[in-house]
């Protein structure tokens, strides 16, 4: 196949299920010389019922094998319409988009294999039927990427490391691109790092607790914590913050992959379980569920990644890279010398230091790093994950693997996803 240039958009509706980010990027060549770059981005919501649905299945819910079915018909309809919005708020015509790389909807994921019907299995499910977005559109449709990994014994996350090798590899400096979406994940790129060097995993939760605890004392009127404000006004309770840093996913070893599976329903009711035994406030709950979204991405990379690999830069997207606080607490963590002081945040920041220091200690690390949004690289924190899946389906259009098999596990190189071809024009 040819490698002119595209123009490609990339759908992507994380676990928190907001709605659908796009992105349009122009991608031509091929690695080592693949040029990308994105031209604009943008967000549509979902309706609220279908969210509310989306979040009830996800967790776990029962539902019908004929209503799934329909969802998964109903959300390609809305992928294919937020493809078309996009379009005309970007001024370009759908005839001039070559391709659509759609992550889909995750409703399910268990990329570690448990046994079924007598045998381990790992699966995953994303919804949002590529074939409905491509007839809608009349665009050639790639979707449901991470089934080829989970074939070759991976887990079938994260895929995004591809696109952060690709755009943010440095021959000098070691980088840590960290996404902080309902999950936080992180993709670690020694410097000058080859594609086999770069290993990623899921560090623990991002924002779908701060999200939920927010949903749940506000009685559905706010759906996430702006500006950390609620959080701003709790108390730091230290023993709470004890129990959370006691997660025993934090202490797994990568690879490894979680989801709302995890950190659901069931999670944010212990959460509540243990604020009550605490006698924490709603805004002190909060308050310790944004320290623990931050402090785990600080153990993480104090366990798992500094003792090995010399970092420079931690690199951070994701709508948790709005949050002042989870941003603070990184920069203190990392002793980061061009974080701005903020006197706002010190009671929350001298908890964390209770956790931190015997972290560093153990990791051998005592170098400052930066802590910088992804915009100070040129891609929105908002983008990039929608623009990574433009990227993905480029090179399985280009029938070229785009997993990491030392980010997910998986036995060797995969082509990811199914290509739904437009129909005839």
């Amino acid at each position: 196949m040819t490698s002119r240039s595209m123009l490609v958009l990339g759908l992507m509706s994380g676990t928190s299920a907001d709605g659908i980010d796009v992105a349009l990027a122009r991608i031509s060549g091929a690695p080592p010389r693949l040029g990308a770059k994105l031209l604009g981005h943008t967000s549509i919501s979902f309706p609220p019922a279908i969210r509310k649905e989306i979040l009830r299945i996800a967790e776990q819910q029962t539902i019908a094998a004929g209503e799934l079915s329909q969802l998964n018909f109903r959300l390609g309809e809305l992928f294919a319409d937020a493809a078309k919005e996009a379009c005309r708020r970007f001024h370009i015509s759908p005839r001039r988009v070559s391709l659509i790389g759609s992550h889909g909807q995750t409703v399910f994921h268990q990329g570690n294999p448990i046994r079924f019907l007598g045998r381990p299995i790992a699966s995953t499910l994303q919804i949002g039927e590529p074939s409905v977005i491509a007839a809608g559109t009349g665009i050639t449709t790639v979707g449901d990427f991470r089934p080829a990994d989970i074939a070759l014994g991976g887990q079938g996350a994260p895929l995004v490391p591809y696109a952060d090798y690709l755009l943010y590899g440095h021959p000098k400096f070691g980088r840590v691109s960290l996404n902080l979406g309902g999950i936080a994940n992180v993709t670690v790129l020694p410097a000058n790092a080859k594609p086999s060097q770069v290993f990623a995993f899921d560090t623990g939760p991002g924002n779908m607790l701060i999200d939920a605890l927010v949903h749940h004392f506000s009685r559905g009127r706010s759906r996430f914590d702006e500006n950390a404000r609620l959080a701003s006004q709790g108390r730091s309770l230290p023993a709470l913050l004890d129990e959370l840093m006691c997660d025993p996913y934090l202490k797994l070893a990568p690879p490894k992959s979680t989801g709302r599976e995890y950190y659901g329903h069931a999670y944010v009711q212990k959460l509540l379980a243990i604020g009550h035994r605490h006698r924490a406030k709603p805004a002190d709950l909060v308050c310790a569920a944004t320290i623990f979204t931050a402090l785990s991405v600080v153990d993480a990379l104090n366990r798992f990644v500094l003792p090995k690999t010399k970092i420079h830069q931690l690199i951070v997207s994701g709508g948790g890279a709005c949050n002042p606080l989870v941003l603070a607490q990184l920069s203190a963590a990392f002793r980061d010398p061009h974080a701005p002081e903020n006197s706002r945040w010190i009671p929350s920041l001298l908890v964390g230091e209770r956790y931190v220091v015997p972290l560093q200690r153990k990791a051998g690390h005592v170098r400052a790093i930066e802590v910088l949004p992804s915009s100070r690289l040129g891609i929105p924190v908002d983008a990039k994950e929608a623009f990574a899946f433009a990227l993905l389906a480029y090179e399985t259009f280009h029938q070229r693997p785009a997993n990491l098999p030392s980010a997910t596990g998986a036995r060797g190189p995969a082509i990811l996803g199914k290509i739904a071809y437009a129909p005839p024009r």
